[in-house]
């Protein structure tokens, strides 16, 4: 059991004083406002901590890369880099990738992993790649739902390619067997969730899907890239006369554990089916702007109750507040008009959908309801003890109330991350590990 003590917190929609927050096993148990200081104080205000619901945590490797090019010409040179980690690589990288997470703000990460097998595609004896990230996350004290991917076709019904090749199992069954044994070989630790993901609609194909829904438990989350690029519609209707979405749903994969990853070229029968379904939508706004990928159709998803999440996917930056400001700013630019989410919704979209989407509840949620009001949005007993303390010190948030502060904060702001009710001290090498690793895998010296 852990208690901390905040002079100021955000509680149900409102920054309410001298709040004293208790936890058991990792989850909020008392939230106590206008409380005696009887514990350790943080200075500044005590916010949720933040859910990263899409990371490929190797992609950091790439920020700034790649200069009047399109996204599949930069798939090409991740491809590359991906081809270069080995266990004791990838360990180090995320380790430090993490640790910066951490530090912006984020308390939980949902890794998409799909770099499994050496280069050539033979297996580690042991889970390498894979239990590499999630020992490195146990290092850092983040929480990670492992979301290990099935990665089988370079295209519909095309072969992986060359530098594909370590991504892939053979066939759907190949990919749950491993998967279960896998599940089997995690550590015992409650930063850990044993997590699954579907590539794509390019990757894998609808049987394949429906077979790999069908073989894991139930509740486990689900994640899946979604339409992201004009081309991967295109390709998804000439080989199956069907959107992206409307390939999952037929293949049964929407459902209230699914996130689907980008959803930016929808269509309204799209909206509909994941509305209708449940689905929470993961958005990446400033990768999708470093790709040139477009702008989802925010309002739309919001008008239709759907749940959206943030994600880093490759790290353009590592900035949570980066994220919510900018998937409002581009909802504005799409509509003409502002407050299109609304800070209110915004805290909810950068933790607890974020929660939902990386460790779905025990049991199918209720019938779908209206968004909850603005006055849940805080620190609330039953939600996971991973709290952020924001410094309002800054010029840039001079003058602005704090519940506003998905529209002007930075990472920078950040000063204290609390996951799992413990205090996460900032590492300060984790800059010279980046560098030295990046620099490593890039073939240049330090």
């Amino acid at each position: 059991m852990s208690e901390w003590f905040f002079p100021k917190a955000l509680v149900e929609g409102r920054v309410a004083h001298n709040v004293r927050v208790s936890s058991d096993a990792g989850v909020i148990t008392e939230v106590t406002v206008d409380a005696q200081q009887d514990r350790h104080s943080f200075s500044g205000v005590a916010v949720p901590g933040f859910a990263n619901t899409h990371s490929h945590v190797f992609h950091r490797g790439l920020r700034g890369a790649g200069e009047g090019e399109d996204f599949w010409s930069w798939r090409t040179e991740m491809y590359r880099l991906a081809n270069r980690l080995d266990p004791d690589s990838y360990h180090r990288l995320a380790r430090a990738a993490f640790a910066e997470m951490v530090a912006a703000g984020y308390t939980s990460v949902g890794e998409f992993h799909y770099v499994h097998h050496r280069p050539d595609g033979t297996p580690y004896p042991h889970h390498d790649m894979e239990l590499a990230l999630v020992n490195a996350a146990i290092d850092v004290g983040i929480r990670i739902t492992l979301l290990d991917t099935c990665y089988l076709h370079a295209g519909p019904g095309a072969p992986l390619g060359e530098d594909q090749t370590r991504f892939g199992d053979g066939s759907v069954k190949g990919w749950l067997e491993r998967w279960h044994a896998l599940t089997d070989a995690l550590p015992d630790s409650p930063l850990v969730t044993p997590g699954a993901a579907l590539h794509s609609v390019r990757a894998v194909s609808p049987d394949e899907m429906a077979t790999a829904v069908s073989g894991l438990p139930d509740r486990t989350p689900i994640h899946v890239h979604v339409s992201e690029q004009p081309r991967e519609n295109e390709e998804c209707l000439a080989a199956h006369g069907l959107t992206p979405t409307a390939v999952l749903e037929r293949a049964g994969v929407l459902s209230d554990r699914t996130t689907v990853v980008h959803a930016t070229h929808l269509s309204d029968d799209d909206i509909a089916m994941i509305a209708r379904t449940d689905t929470i939508v993961s958005l990446c706004p400033t990768t999708e702007a470093d790709l040139g990928d477009g702008i989802a159709p925010v309002k739309d998803l919001l008008d239709a109750e759907v749940r959206l999440t943030i994600g880093t996917d490759e790290d353009v930056v590592t900035d949570p507040f980066a994220e919510l400001r900018l998937l409002e700013s581009t909802a504005r630019l799409a509509t003409g008009t502002r407050g299109v989410v609304g800070c209110d919704s915004l805290w909810k979209v950068g933790f607890r959908y974020g929660v939902e989407s990386l460790r779905p509840t025990a049991g199918p949620r209720p019938h779908r309801v209206s968004t909850p009001a603005p006055d849940l949005a805080g620190l609330s007993v039953g939600d996971p003890a991973d709290v952020v303390v924001v410094d309002p010190s800054s010029a840039r948030l001079a003058g602005v109330d704090p519940t506003r502060w998905p529209l002007a904060a930075t990472a920078e702001d950040v000063t204290a991350t609390i996951i799992a009710g413990e205090w996460i001290r900032r590492d300060d090498a984790t800059a010279e590990d980046l560098r030295h690793v990046l620099d490593e895998l890039r073939g240049r010296d330090s």
